[in-house]
């Protein structure tokens, strides 16, 4: 019996504190890691705002990323077509699509539903909670 005890004593003392300190740990561990991912980053923009800092790197990221031109310049765009150089509903441009005759043009569909009104109530409920269908 006082073996018993004394094992239970043991497991208390030292079973509980030890997991809250185990999971405190593996916490710590995580968030440890998101700081070293976000000092990391850090570098990684301060890298990035130093490439950039001169006047040609500003220059090209205006024209690269934000279409931007210099003062009396004009910016022009070529479109890509398709790799067989033929128009089609992936060409660059839209303009160049041939014209569809109105004989062969779709119009969208509309479905129309028909209430019965012998309907009983039930049955009207189910057709109004249409996402059970």
């Amino acid at each position: 019996m006082p073996l018993a005890a004394l094992t239970a004593v043991i497991m208390l003392v030292g079973w509980f504190p030890l997991t809250t300190l185990w999971h405190q740990q593996r916490e710590l561990n995580a968030a440890a890691a998101q700081i070293a991912a976000v000092k990391q980053q850090s570098a990684a923009l301060k890298a990035e705002s130093k490439a950039a800092d001169t006047k040609a790197a500003a220059t090209e990221l205006a024209r690269s990323q934000y279409q931007l031109v210099a003062p009396g310049q004009s910016l022009i765009q070529i479109l890509p077509g398709n790799a067989k150089g033929q128009l089609g509903p992936d060409a660059g441009d839209p303009g160049f699509q041939p014209l569809v005759s109105p004989t062969h043009a779709t119009l969208p569909v509309t479905v129309t539903t028909t209430h019965h009104a012998r309907s009983g109530f039930f049955t009207r409920l189910v057709r109004t909670l249409e996402f059970w269908r």
